[in-house]
């Protein structure tokens, strides 16, 4: 097994905490961004929104949500049997990646045969979007 990220919220208040904390960090990676296609100061006021900084914090929280990969047995384990699972892919592939979400009670995971980092980047935006968007 092999861990990714680094948010791995236990509780609803956790993953708040975690969410605001990438805030600042979305708000420069999109002033940045926007100087670096030079925009001028119109430009970037009629062009970056609210909407364009929370998408950036959004997308920068999940990719730090943290994300185990390793074989369908080691994620059948390590998921609480109370917990709801939500597993994308098939059935018939033996490598998955998985986030384990304690403040929703639910698993998510994709499988994969070898691309894992591409895995690990497509779990985190499903678990941000099936688990984490409603919290925060």
């Amino acid at each position: 097994m092999e861990s990714h990220g680094i948010f791995a919220p236990k509780d609803e208040a956790e993953a708040r905490e975690q969410y605001e904390t990438v805030g600042p960090s979305a708000q420069t990676v999109v002033k940045e961004t926007a100087k670096a296609m030079e925009f001028d100061r119109e430009e970037y006021g009629n062009r970056v929104t609210a909407d364009v900084v929370e998408t950036a914090r959004n997308a920068l929280f999940a990719s730090l949500l943290e994300v185990v990969t390793g074989t369908r047995e080691e994620f059948e384990n390590a998921v609480p049997e109370e917990f709801n699972v939500h597993v994308e892919g098939s059935e018939n592939v033996d490598n998955v990646a998985w986030h384990v979400a304690p403040a929703a009670e639910t698993a998510v995971a994709a499988t994969y045969n070898e691309k894992e980092e591409a895995a690990v980047a497509t779990l985190q935006r499903i678990a941000f979007g099936r688990v984490y968007r409603d919290i925060v």
